[in-house]
């Protein structure tokens, strides 16, 4: 452990050293905050944010239609990559979270399959920040009845400026977590029933990314702020 140093210039390294060290912990901190939702049952009364757009088209004013569910495409839904850069890893699950099918599939059956994107150790996990990305059931059957679907187009992805200083200034002090802060931006492009061509949003995010040496990545959560 550095000795303090008892001149200006050596109070004002450790000074940053504890900030970067802090900054290194950015993604615990925020699931920390984020896994106090868990003692709640996620499927409770508050409904999950949809993939928001001003492209998103108004409920159709016809009478409900008892259609039946879409049959299940296993294909069209999202699988994880197998891959072990975190910044890889980010850029895929962004892109799997900006997009849906209501055409293809339930919205029980992407939220499992966006489950099997996530890290299996619950210390670290947010299942809630990735389920309220995916619109409820009712929004759903909505969507459903337009036919919307969205794909998740994504241009660029990074670790945050202050996360890359931390891991520079302590290298090791990830060596317990493993968890990565990732950074990616791209656009939301979605369509409907009457309009293929639809509308695209600018999107930006920042992952919680875990790669363990010994497995490939998975997701820990989605921060509830982007990190530059």
């Amino acid at each position: 452990m550095p000795a303090h140093s008892s001149n200006p210039g050596g109070a004002s390294r450790v000074r940053r050293r504890a900030l970067l060290g802090t900054a290194a912990l950015v993604v615990l901190v925020a699931l920390a905050g984020l896994l106090a939702f868990l003692t709640r049952d996620a499927r409770g009364p508050s409904t999950p944010a949809p993939h928001s757009s001003s492209a998103t088209p108004p409920p159709s004013s016809a009478a409900p239609s008892a259609s039946p569910p879409p049959q299940e495409n296993h294909r069209a839904l999202p699988h994880p990559p197998k891959m072990h850069d975190p910044i890889a890893y980010g850029k895929a699950a962004a892109a799997a979270l900006w997009s849906y099918d209501t055409r293809a599939y339930s919205q029980q059956a992407l939220l499992s399959a966006l489950r099997g994107w996530m890290t299996g150790e619950k210390k670290y996990v947010d299942t809630a920040s990735v389920a309220k990305l995916v619109p409820s059931p009712a929004l759903w059957k909505q969507m459903a009845d337009n036919g919307q679907r969205a794909k998740g187009v994504v241009n660029e992805g990074h670790f945050p400026d202050s996360f890359t200083r931390a891991l520079q200034d302590d290298p090791g002090a990830i060596t317990q977590t493993y968890l990565y802060a990732v950074t990616v931006s791209g656009k939301q492009s979605i369509a409907w029933k009457g309009s293929p061509a639809g509308g695209a949003e600018s999107r930006v995010t920042t992952l919680a990314v875990q790669c363990r040496p010994s497995s490939p990545c998975t997701l820990a959560g989605v921060l509830p702020a982007v990190a530059p």
